[in-house]
């Protein structure tokens, strides 16, 4: 038997809709990549109001444009995320090729993300903890958002979500140890 979820889930197309729908009873809205609609960003406003929303984009740079579009546009929506190497091909990256247990780990571990907190990591805390401006900055930053399950991202993109979800130095600090 499929497990329910309750929340409309936005992919960016039909083979992620397809995908989910093999393993779960879920509806979806299809962004059709990053050319999102007004008309789409309107139903996904109403879908917020009635049911919830869950953003679950590719883990790469149009996913995350699509992903702060929406978390910008719509706020309060829950955020599943696939780490690059659970969800690719050799030649492409998507929600579309992760396994069941991979997109089920993704949608127990989602993230609701507030913008009106305040700044708990600086830029400087960035670069204290080698997030930013290293050699190793990439691999530290994607170390850290498989553990926090908040995907991998730039810097500044991985400082606006640890600030959102309100992680202090020391709690980023242990996990990157």
């Amino acid at each position: 038997m499929k497990k329910t979820i309750r929340e409309l889930i936005v992919v960016e197309g039909r083979h992620d809709t397809q995908r989910l729908q093999r393993f779960f009873d879920c509806d979806t809205v299809e962004t059709s990549g990053t050319g999102i609609t007004e008309e789409t960003l309107q139903m996904i406003q109403a879908a917020q109001k009635t049911r919830g929303v869950i953003i679950f984009t590719d883990p790469d740079s149009p996913g995350n444009r699509i992903r702060h579009l929406i978390n910008q546009t719509v706020p309060g929506c829950k955020n599943a995320y696939v780490q690059k190497e659970d969800a690719r091909t050799e030649k492409k990256v998507g929600v579309e090729h992760a396994e069941k247990a991979i997109l089920e780990e993704a949608l127990a571990n989602l993230v609701t993300y507030t913008e009106d907190m305040k700044e708990t990591i600086s830029a400087m805390d960035m670069y204290e903890l080698g997030l930013s401006g290293r050699e190793n900055s990439a691999e530290l930053r994607e170390k850290a958002g498989k553990a926090l399950h908040i995907g991998f991202g730039s810097a500044k993109t991985m400082r606006r979500r640890l600030n959102c979800l309100q992680i202090t130095k020391e709690e980023l600090r242990k996990v990157l140890e």
